[in-house]
């Protein structure tokens, strides 16, 4: 499960649940929580602050302790990763578990993304969400995070299609038509339906494709 790691030591529980209006935070803290930039977290990571194994994300100046990934959530992001590859080739550039820069204080690590390929492939910076194509999570332990806190934080932040992929049931739910109060659209479909692919409409995908084996 996530957690809000509060320098220097102090860790919570994130709270995710949807907000009741579009205004309301995204993480729930505690009043004295000390929210950092971008900026700042980056001269952290160059100063060593974290242990190197550490996984962690930057949501709303909050910073996240991202579940450790066991083999078989590795395993479905590598092959996930394949799959797209395969379907699109050099018509995006497939990240995996990779930071996105949100704004000046929000910095997500998605399981997947699909970009926009740019001359130097983000060499140069990295990628906004303008560059996002799609983006999916993988839930294993996560699921309510992902359905609740990251689906707002993508929506809000234009995010055009995301994907939870819900690995014990087997399905994913497919979220469309990003607004500030959320996605309009979502649908679950299970292992032997079919979904398109907002920037690729003609892409069809089976979801099973995408699962582990059973």
């Amino acid at each position: 499960m996530s957690t809000i790691l509060e320098p220097p030591s102090a860790i919570k529980e994130p709270t995710p649940q949807h907000s009741e209006t579009a205004d309301d935070v995204l993480v729930q803290s505690a009043p004295e929580t000390y929210r950092i930039t971008v900026a700042e977290y980056h001269k952290m990571i160059e100063a060593n602050a974290f242990n190197e194994t550490a996984r962690l994300e930057l949501i709303k100046g909050v910073l996240i302790k991202m579940s450790p990934k066991g083999k078989r959530h590795a395993a479905t992001t590598d092959h996930i990763n394949k799959v797209f590859y395969k379907l699109l080739g050099e018509r995006v550039i497939v990240r995996n578990q990779n930071p996105i820069l949100f704004d000046d204080s929000t910095e997500p690590e998605p399981d997947i993304a699909l970009l926009v390929p740019r001359e130097k492939e983000y060499f140069d910076r990295l990628p906004t969400p303008a560059d996002v194509l799609l983006i999916i999570e993988v839930s294993d332990t996560t699921l309510k995070y992902d359905r609740d806190t990251k689906s707002l934080l993508y929506a809000k932040s234009g995010i055009s299609q995301y994907i939870v992929l819900n690995v014990k049931t087997r399905e994913i739910t497919d979220m469309r038509e990003p607004s500030s109060e959320g996605y309009r659209y979502l649908k679950t479909l299970r292992s032997d339906e079919r979904f398109n692919l907002v920037a690729f409409p003609e892409v069809e995908i089976k979801v099973g494709d995408l699962l582990p084996p059973e």
